[in-house]
């Protein structure tokens, strides 16, 4: 089995790779190759596997050499990110839209019908005049997005719809909640901070939140997140049930009780680090995500949301120990 992870040098594909190596195999099958296409190189211990093989530079640029390579299966995670595509709206078309496209039309040439997973997001939804938007956003909610992200994400889960209907992929959509604790520093994702008001305190650094403490959000953890992702690929077109894109479970939590579950984890010093200090911009753009999200289809395939805030800080805590030198 050959497979594709685009942005398979990032956080989540990453992680994502190690998990399928560590299988060996997956719908069943021996995984024998495992390209990671990134603009930056994949981390050191995925490079020295045999079966990784890592491909560098635009996404775009790299499509046109997919076009003669038959792949099973796809995991396309890369992806600009929420901040970036109100800040530059060319780039986001480019990195999210027209890339998805081109990435599409190579595996169509290719004429195998592989199994493609693509990470979509809860931005796709967004209140609309017309249907407000209810507390919790369901499988069926009415996509309204109010970003370009959002607008972009929804274009391209309609894409992917019409060729899997036309037989020239087998796709489906995953709509990732927001994945936190993500490692590492800021990125230019307005939902940045979810991670950054948990990490950085517990690096013992002052995090700044940019949105109110009574701001909901659905959340999903990384490993639940990763046994989503891989879940959904082995899933049949028969255990989707129709619509082709989904909502990953989500734990719906709000600042405040984020905040709580930090210093029931690591004591009231580290909480006193957060200070709140509003950001418009990010604040403008969060105010037009769903405050939860529910995910029947989802749970049908036998995904569940964490349990706790407490458990994703534990879950993090441990992860940074366990790559520790």
């Amino acid at each position: 089995m050959k497979l594709l992870i685009t942005g398979g040098a990032g956080f989540i594909g990453a992680r994502l790779a190690r998990t399928l190596l560590a299988r060996s195999t997956l719908a069943g099958q021996r995984i024998d190759q495992l390209v990671l296409a990134d603009q930056f190189a994949p981390p050191a211990d995925l490079v020295a596997d045999a079966r990784v093989r890592a491909i560098t530079g635009s996404l775009l640029e790299q499509c046109a050499g997919f076009a003669g390579a038959r792949f099973d299966g796809v995991f396309h995670l890369a992806s600009a990110v929420s901040g970036e595509c109100e800040l530059d709206f060319d780039l986001g078309m480019r990195s999210n839209l027209d890339s998805t496209r081109a990435l599409l039309d190579a595996l169509r040439k290719a004429g195998n019908t592989p199994r493609v997973v693509f990470s979509s997001s809860v931005a796709v939804f967004g209140p609309d005049p017309g249907k407000p938007l209810p507390a919790i956003v369901a499988d069926d909610t009415l996509p309204a997005p109010q970003t370009s992200y959002g607008t972009q994400k929804l274009m391209c889960e309609h894409l992917i719809a019409d060729m899997t209907r036309k037989g020239f992929v087998d796709g489906r959509a995953a709509r990732l909640m927001t994945v936190t604790v993500r490692p590492g520093k800021p990125n230019a994702a307005a939902s940045s901070f979810f991670s950054g008001v948990i990490r950085e305190p517990l690096a013992g650094v002052e995090a700044l939140c940019p949105v109110d403490a009574s701001v909901s959000h659905p959340v999903l953890s990384p490993a639940r997140t990763i046994d989503a992702l891989i879940r959904i690929f082995e899933a049949s077109r028969e255990e989707l049930n129709g619509r082709l894109a989904l909502n990953l479970p989500a734990l719906n939590v709000t600042v405040q009780q984020m905040l709580d579950a930090l210093e029931s984890v690591a004591g009231p010093k580290v909480r006193a680090l957060v200070k709140f200090q509003r950001d418009e911009r990010i604040a403008g753009i969060v105010a037009n995500w769903p405050q939860g999200a529910s995910a029947a289809r989802a749970k049908a395939l036998g995904l569940t949301a964490d349990t706790s805030f407490e458990d994703i800080i534990r879950q993090y805590i441990a992860d940074q120990k366990g790559s520790s030198p």
